[in-house]
C-alpha cells in the first residue's frame, strides 16, 4: 500500500495533481486546501496518501498535511461516506470548523457542505463525535511537517500495527531533534510500551 508519496510535481488542478517518483506519474485525487499548499509544476512536492482499494479500481487520495489525512480517513468510517465525499467534505469546509462542528453536534453547520443531507451530517456527528476529543483535535491541527527520517519512523510503527493516531503521538512525545532513524525509532517504541 503507498502511504507517502515524494516526487517532482507534474501537473496540479484543484482536484487533482500527478506526482512522478521513480520515472511513474502518480495521479493523485486532492482537496482544494492541498492544492492551495502545492508548490508550482516542477518542483518537489511531498503528499500524505490513502490507498483506496476497491475490485475496479485502485485510487490514491494525497493530503500535504496529516491531521487531513487523518480526517479523511475517519469521514470514510462513517456510513455512507466513500473517498470521493470525504474529499467534497474536506475541501467545503476549512478541517478545524469541522471538527468543532462535528464535537458541538452543529448539524446545521455541516449541512451547508455540498452534497452532506441532515442525515448524513447526524451520522457524522453520531461517528465521529466521540473520535474527535479536544486535544487530539488541537494536536492533528497543530501537526508539523515530518523529516524523512520521521516519515520512516512513522511508517515503521504503522507496518508494526499501531494505527496511525497512535504511532503519531510517540512520535511528538519524543526528543526529535535530527536524530536518526534508529534513535527515534526506539524512543518511540519505548513510548509506546509506557
Amino acid at each position: 500500500m503507498i502511504a507517502h508519496l515524494r516526487g517532482k510535481l507534474l501537473t496540479k488542478h484543484p482536484n487533482q495533481a500527478i506526482v512522478e517518483t521513480g520515472g511513474v506519474g502518480y495521479d493523485v485525487t486532492i482537496t482544494v486546501p492541498t492544492f492551495s499548499g502545492l508548490p508550482g509544476v516542477g518542483n518537489e512536492v511531498s503528499l500524505n496518501i490513502h490507498t483506496h482499494v476497491r475490485e475496479d479500481q485502485i485510487a490514491l487520495y494525497g493530503f500535504l498535511r496529516t491531521f487531513e489525512k487523518v480526517l479523511f480517513e475517519r469521514l470514510i468510517s462513517v456510513s455512507g461516506i466513500g473517498p470521493k465525499l470525504a474529499i467534497t467534505i474536506l475541501s467545503g469546509m476549512p478541517a478545524d470548523e469541522m471538527v468543532t462542528a462535528i464535537r458541538r453536534n452543529d448539524v446545521a453547520r455541516l449541512t451547508r457542505i455540498p452534497g452532506i443531507g441532515k442525515k448524513t451530517a447526524e451520522r457524522m456527528v453520531l461517528e465521529l463525535r466521540d473520535k474527535m476529543p479536544a486535544q487530539v483535535a488541537g494536536e492533528m491541527l497543530q501537526a508539523q511537517v515530518l523529516t524523512s527520517a520521521e516519515e520512516d519512523v512513522l511508517s515503521a510503527l504503522m507496518n508494526l500495527g499501531y494505527q496511525r493516531p497512535t504511532a503519531e503521538k510517540a512520535l511528538h512525545s519524543i526528543e526529535r531533534n535530527g536524530g536518526s532513524f534508529e534513535e527515534m525509532f526506539r524512543e518511540a517504541l519505548s513510548a509506546l510500551s509506557k
